[in-house]
This record gives structure tokens, C-alpha cells and sequence, in this order.
């Protein structure tokens, strides 16, 4: 479920782009990313570091493009994000000394050092191709393409790219009896 409401600005950016188009879908995308933060502080619930940060983005990178009428910056909001959480995470060990990942999942599972930087530095690079491949959709293909490479491309491969996370890591998780 909790996925899902991840993904509400994300469908609702989608429905409001295929009947409204980019900048209605882009306003849409500002409120839905608001309201979800308001129904969290309304219900009392901690809102993740996350959301604020995907609620900046989207404010700046939105309002940009609703302002200038110039559907670049909203294509440019997807990258923004994913290589902000890819210098996060690096500068997690690089700076900090502290792997970030472990940090979020240490508490759920067991693994050795070299695994969980392994595991670091693949979101890293993960994070860092998405960014890449939003720019070269945003920019080589229709607006009406990229909403869907938004939508399922891009999901699509972090579904992928989590199942495959998921099996290398399968050999360290130990059954309770």
C-alpha cells in the first residue's frame, strides 16, 4: 500500500497528462505531492526526508515550468531527483564514513561489510543511469513518450532492478524456526 501512495503524484501526473496535458499534469503533480505530505501530518505520521525532498524538487522544477510555460524543467525533475539520492548515498561514504543503505535496512537484515557497500554503490549507480536515461527519453523522443517512460518505464526498472537487488541478497537471509 505504501507503494502505491509513493506512486500517487506519479499517476495522477500520468491521468492528468493524457487528458489535460504537461501543464495542468505538472500542477497536478505539485497539489498530489502536497497532499500527500498534508495527509501524513494530518494522520500524525512521520514524513520521510524523502518526500521533502521530492517536494522541493517538484515545487521548483514544477513552478519553473509553469511560470516560463516551458516543459523542460518538468523533464528535468526526475533526474534532479535520482542523482540527488545518488550523491547522497556517495557522499554518505565518502564524506561521512557511513553507508546509507545499511543505515535504512541494517535493522532487517545481515550482511558483511563488503556486501553492504557493494549494495551501496550499486544504488548509486542505478540512481546515476536513471538520471541519464530520463534525459535521453526527455530529450530524443515526444513529451507524450517520456510521460510514459515516467510512468512505466522508469517503474518498471526500479521494480527490476529491486528483484534483482533482492535475489543477490537472498543467500544471507536465514529462516527463524
Amino acid at each position: 500500500m505504501k507503494f502505491l501512495f509513493d506512486l500517487f503524484p506519479v499517476i495522477l501526473f500520468f491521468i492528468a497528462f493524457k487528458f489535460a496535458g504537461i501543464f495542468v499534469a505538472t500542477a497536478v503533480a505539485i497539489a498530489a505531492t502536497f497532499a500527500q505530505i498534508g495527509w501524513l501530518w494530518f494522520r500524525g505520521r512521520k514524513i520521510d526526508t524523502m518526500l521533502w525532498v521530492s517536494l522541493g524538487i517538484i515545487t521548483v522544477f514544477g513552478g519553473l515550468t509553469l511560470a516560463l510555460q516551458d516543459e523542460t524543467f518538468i523533464k528535468w525533475k526526475p533526474t534532479i531527483l535520482y542523482w540527488a539520492f545518488a550523491i547522497t548515498l556517495s557522499g554518505g561514504i565518502l564524506i561521512f564514513k557511513r553507508n546509507l543503505i545499511r543505515t535504512l535496512l541494517g535493522e532487517q537484515m545481515t550482511l558483511p561489510e563488503p556486501t553492504w557497500n557493494a549494495l551501496n554503490w550499486s544504488w548509486v549507480g542505478f540512481f546515476v543511469f536513471m538520471g541519464a536515461l530520463n534525459l535521453a527519453v526527455a530529450y530524443n523522443f515526444s513529451t507524450d513518450d517520456w510521460v510514459n517512460f515516467k510512468l512505466f518505464g522508469g517503474m518498471g526498472l526500479m521494480l527490476v532492478f529491486v528483484i534483482a537487488q533482492g535475489l543477490l541478497l537472498s543467500k544471507y537471509v536465514e529462516e527463524k524456526n
